[in-house]
């Protein structure tokens, strides 16, 4: 029988070139206990995030 033990999320956010990066990183460390899904889960899988900004031009 599978088990499912851990899960890795990779946020992939496409960003302007001028963001405010620490803005982005700020909401990104704090999202995790207002995500329904990760409250649903989170005590009994382990949930590990990472944060990938890509530049684009306006």
């Amino acid at each position: 029988m599978l088990v499912i033990t851990r899960i890795h999320v990779v946020y992939t956010l496409r960003v302007p070139r001028d963001v405010d990066r620490a803005a982005v990183q700020r909401a990104f460390d704090h999202h995790m206990p207002f995500c329904p899904v990760y409250r649903s889960i989170g005590s009994a899988i382990e949930t590990t995030t990472a944060l990938e900004l890509v530049e684009i031009d306006d």
